[in-house]
């Protein structure tokens, strides 16, 4: 059995609930926790929630349910991914950092990148596939998530990106019109697989405001992720935290962010082993403060900022209460704490 997050659903309770329909009702019929519709680090049956999306739309007569859903989707519900497709220099990174990283999020899902099928040198497929072996392709599935690909793209580099067509590998049952006022580009319909066919230019384009120190940190973690996501959360929160000092706020938001987990989902996790999101922040902060003090001549200002303290004063109370001494005294070895 293939998973997916429930971060899938996102957008599912409004646009059946703006039908006017049942939305814990829909996902209980298909095996699904109610849970899963308010937030995005549950890992549930992909199949499920490709279930869920057609009985949604056939009970509420809805065909184009998919790509109501994907309107209300953002980048967020990827996690670290979206941190990592935020800060990429052009759409090229974008495109691999997804193709690599997009199973994380969900085992079924791909995103490729390929020569366009009708053989235009200027056009490039973005091919989107669920894997469903011996399954006819889910409708409501790929609508979303064709439909998610190209508003990202459109939030990245703009509105009118050049998109030549959409191909899809089934004839839908909402209007072709539909879909053609949706992406603003030819639909053609019953073709070999999904797929956005863009300009071949799009890849090398440059992406403004991203972060490179930020994008090479989810880098990492996806990375890190990738690997078995099974043992102790505590280990991952310090050396997320460990990367974070200096970088950007150590909050309990953005830890979980990269971590994929909900914040409420990792206080309880912590909290099972033991301890809190502020006594590991205190541990790692004070690892750092002591290896910053005792390894380098930086201002005692600038190591309060790398550790994410905001004020000197600040950092001189929590020295007393780690050492019982003032970072210059630890600095100068007036002290025996470690």
């Amino acid at each position: 059995m293939s998973v997916i997050r429930s971060a899938g659903l996102r957008g599912f309770r409004a646009t059946v609930s703006e039908l006017g329909g049942d939305a814990e009702e829909l996902v209980t019929a298909c095996g699904l926790p109610v849970a899963a519709l308010d937030t995005d680090d549950l890992l549930v049956p992909d199949q499920a929630v490709g279930a869920a999306l057609e009985l949604a739309a056939h009970r509420l007569d809805c065909p184009d349910l998919g790509l109501r859903m994907a309107r209300r989707q953002e980048l967020d519900m990827l996690g670290p991914l979206a941190l990592a497709i935020r800060n990429s220099p052009t759409l090229a990174g974008v495109l691999e950092c997804t193709s690599r990283y997009l199973f994380v999020h969900a085992r079924s899902l791909s995103l490729t990148m390929g020569p366009d099928p009708y053989g235009d040198r200027g056009v490039v497929a973005l091919r989107y596939g669920v894997s469903a072996p011996g399954l006819p392709t889910p409708v409501q599935g790929t609508d979303v998530g064709l439909a998610f690909v190209h508003r990202a793209i459109q939030r990245l580099a703009e509105e009118r990106y050049g998109l030549r067509s959409v191909e899809l590998p089934y004839r839908p049952a909402a209007p072709i019109q539909v879909y053609e006022e949706f992406f603003g580009a030819p639909v053609r319909i019953e073709r070999p697989v999904a797929l956005l066919r863009v300009p071949s230019s799009l890849a090398n384009r440059s992406l403004s405001g991203g972060d490179e120190n930020l994008h090479r940190l989810a880098m990492a973690f996806l990375a890190e992720q990738s690997g078995s996501e099974a043992g102790a959360i505590a280990p991952r929160v310090r050396t997320t935290l460990q990367k974070l000092l200096g970088t950007a706020a150590p909050e309990i938001g953005a830890v979980a962010r990269l971590l994929t987990v909900h914040p409420r989902t990792l206080q309880r996790r912590l909290a099972a082993e033991g301890t809190t999101f502020a006594a590991v922040l205190d541990e790692v902060r004070r690892t750092e403060a002591r290896r910053y003090l005792t390894t380098t001549d930086m201002p005692m200002s600038q190591v309060a900022s790398l550790i994410g303290l905001s004020e000197q004063s600040t950092f001189t109370r929590c020295a007393q209460r780690w050492w019982g001494a003032t970072p210059s005294a630890v600095r100068k070895g007036r002290t025996g704490a470690s």
